[in-house]
């Protein structure tokens, strides 16, 4: 490994700029790359901000070469995901690195060792901080802009992953879903939801049932590979954030029987609105983002929230509830001016969930991987 690398930590919520803006030197020649507002990121990485920290250990890392800023990444051990899975699997994040073997290899291992002084027996990622946050590391589909929480790489850092001795531990999908009308298939499974007399679809009240819209979540995903529920706090948090960007117009929620069981939501693209900020706000960017949102509209969207309970999802009546859902979602997103949309991530082996996205006019157009090490 080379000698000229220097691995300095980086203390959560301290001095972070540099951290924070080395995506954004990286991808400076990349035409599609959204970089993120720089404060959301410090915000995702302040204790003080981020009630993730409250369960979990984070530590940060740079790599410098020259007294340039090369790399970085993440090491972080999250004790929710401890409790649930018992596995003894810490994680990483953030892996953003130059065209360089040598400076990943060199993250890695200071990750590697830093959980291994934790107890872990095995590296997962890039969570960026956890799977309820940016995950993967974009393995196909570069030639896209990133949207709404979602990375993006250059094909190296694929290549320097796997030099670094890490393998492929799972894939995630993203589908781009253009907002024409659909199929018959979903017209049919609208019609169907459409003749049941305790079924009611309707726009979300967010903010008076954003607890619920999280609970159907977690009762929807929680068997699913490597999920983590969010603590109460955490949900709060998310919640809070995501009011800030709600479009009620593509939200949906199905209310059977008087109870509410199913929900999809989507959200604006916030990339498409901060395309050309740079990562910052001030001194004009706030005015720009607030008329790009409010005023303009995003063309694009993200679904990010799609669940039954799975008391109405192991019916076989209400088969075509999904379908139905986001027939709704779709319809309504053309009227509101919408053109397009991703619908992700889902996980490769998840069949149903792909199945759905297919029906519903999604096409399969990039992909996320993770990886996993073991400590020795």
């Amino acid at each position: 490994m080379s000698t000229d690398i220097e691995i300095v930590p980086v203390e959560p919520g301290k001095k972070l700029d540099a951290f924070v803006r080395l995506p954004r030197d990286l991808y400076a020649d990349d035409p599609v790359y959204v970089p993120p507002l720089d404060m959301m990121v410090k915000d995702l990485l302040t204790p003080k901000s981020n009630p993730f920290f409250e369960h979990a250990e984070v530590a940060l890392f740079t790599a410098k070469r020259g007294g340039k800023v090369v790399g970085r990444i993440s090491a972080q051990v999250d004790r929710e995901h401890l409790k649930k899975h018992d596995d003894a699997t810490g994680f990483f994040g953030f892996f953003d690195t130059i065209d360089d073997d040598e400076v990943g290899k060199a993250l890695l291992a200071e990750a590697r060792t830093w959980l291994r002084a934790k107890g872990m027996k095995r590296m997962r990622g890039p969570l960026s901080l956890s799977i309820n946050d940016e995950s993967g590391l974009l393995v196909d589909g570069f030639e896209h802009p990133n949207v709404l929480m979602m990375p993006h790489h250059k094909p190296y850092q694929d290549r320097i992953a796997l030099s670094a001795g890490l393998e492929k531990v799972k894939d995630l999908y993203g589908f781009r879903w253009e907002m024409q009308k659909l199929n018959k298939r979903a017209d049919r499974a609208a019609e169907t939801i459409a003749g049941y007399p305790e079924v009611r679809l309707r726009e979300a009240d967010f903010s008076n049932e954003i607890d619920e819209l999280i609970q159907i979540q977690d009762d929807a995903w929680c068997h699913n590979w490597g999920h983590v529920s969010m603590t109460s706090s955490q949900a709060k948090h998310f919640a809070k954030d995501l009011a800030l960007l709600i479009d009620r117009r593509i939200t949906c929620v199905a209310e059977i029987n008087g109870e509410l069981g199913a929900m999809c939501l989507a959200v604006p693209n916030l990339n498409e609105a901060i395309a050309d900020l740079g990562g910052k706000l001030l001194p004009f960017g706030f005015a720009k983002l607030v008329y790009r949102l409010k005023v303009q509209n995003p063309k694009s969207g993200r679904l990010v929230m799609l669940g039954i309970k799975e008391k109405f999802r192991n019916q076989k009546r209400y088969g075509y509830l999904s379908m139905a859902m986001v027939a709704y979602v779709a319809g309504a997103g053309r009227k509101a001016g919408y053109e397009w949309g991703e619908l992700g991530w889902t996980l490769e082996d998840n069949t149903p969930i792909n199945l759905l996205c297919r029906a519903a006019g999604g096409k399969h157009y990039r992909t996320y991987r993770l990886y996993e090490q073991a400590i020795d």
